[in-house]
């Protein structure tokens, strides 16, 4: 299963990526023309677009780290949080946007993980951008038939006695998985315990961190 992994290095040493270089896609140019023709009528601008692009490239894993280590301080946070993730990461001034986001919570019993077998939905505004191997077919199609292998390829190994869930993300409907808050950590902080939480953990393919 795929992990950030590449089995090929450029001569510079690199993990090698293919040029992207291929003749532009239909959905592409349209892109490049609705955003030349806003800008030509005023509707924006290229310094507002460029804005927009470097708040969402700003998102990062730390965002939904804040809100997972709110909920584990904070019982009626993470009641609401449970309810409604949308409006509760909204208090926290997340921009969710109008999609809707539900929160997953992990327990001894309970595992859950999230794919999108679709395309690649995911949340970024708590997540940032997905990493690669969540957009591939191969953890696509493999974790809603084998959910365990692939979560032991990823060195989760779970007790045969806890239930693993498969979510499904559409469009406008993304999940946050709350993962167990490990133990000893009764006397940490609350941005103590978002350093221990993982952007796999948030997935489900991974678990919090153990404090050091």
């Amino acid at each position: 299963m795929p992990h950030d992994h590449h089995d090929h290095l450029s001569p510079s040493g690199h993990p090698y990526r293919k040029d992207n270089d291929e003749p532009l896609t239909y959905w592409q140019c349209m892109e490049i023309a609705m955003r030349e023709l806003l800008i030509e009528k005023g509707v924006t601008t290229a310094t507002e677009i460029a804005s927009q692009i470097d708040t969402m490239d700003a998102r990062s894993p730390a965002n939904g780290a804040a809100v997972v280590a709110r909920a584990w301080v904070d019982p009626a946070f993470k009641a609401r949080l449970l309810e409604n993730a949308s409006r509760a990461s909204r208090e926290m001034g997340f921009d969710i946007g109008t999609l809707r986001l539900i929160a997953l919570e992990n327990t001894e019993d309970i595992h859950n993980v999230v794919v999108c077998t679709l395309c690649s939905c995911y949340p970024r505004n708590l997540l940032g951008l997905p990493p690669d191997w969540y957009k591939t077919r191969a953890y696509r199609s493999r974790v809603v038939k084998e959910p365990r292998k692939v979560l032991a390829e990823f060195g989760l190994e779970l007790p045969a006695e806890t239930t693993v869930r498969v979510h499904d993300s559409t469009a406008d409907m993304r999940y946050i998985v709350i993962p167990v808050r490990p133990d000893g950590t009764e006397n940490m902080t609350e941005e103590e315990l978002a350093e221990l939480v993982s952007r796999d953990s948030m997935i489900g393919t991974g678990i919090a961190k153990l404090p050091s």
